[in-house]
């Protein structure tokens, strides 16, 4: 496990959740929420390294969750935040970015070298 990095995975599917933390769980801690609002409660409780958020989600879409994160009096607004998305939204990923994620997944491409390469990348781990 690399230094007790921790990340959260924001996402309403199960099945996401399970492939992201089956590839993370060797080198990472894995929490995770299904909801958009617990997830940004776990992002204030727990303070993760990094958080990896869904776009296309019910109740709280991930730029309302984004953009609850990266408020000026959040605790948690220095956490780098990659988007989980589906091919063909290109202008939603370029709109995460404008509200404050650091970068993107497709999520039909996920490979696990891949997903652990991003979060290096972004962590500055490289």
């Amino acid at each position: 496990m690399l230094e007790n990095i921790t990340v959260l995975i924001i996402d309403d599917s199960v099945e996401v959740i399970r492939t992201l933390s089956e590839m993370l769980k060797s080198e990472y801690k894995v929490f995770f929420s299904i909801d958009g609002q617990k997830g940004i409660d776990l992002a204030k409780k727990k303070k993760p390294d990094i958080i990896l958020l869904d776009i296309l989600m019910p109740k709280m879409d991930g730029f309302t969750v984004l953009e609850n994160l990266k408020k000026e009096d959040s605790e948690v607004k220095d956490i780098p935040v990659i988007l989980l998305t589906n091919l063909g939204q290109k202008d939603d990923v370029e709109k995460g970015k404008e509200k404050g994620a650091v970068d993107y997944l497709i999520k039909a491409h996920f490979k696990p070298s891949e997903v652990v390469d991003k979060i290096k990348e972004v962590l500055g781990k490289k």
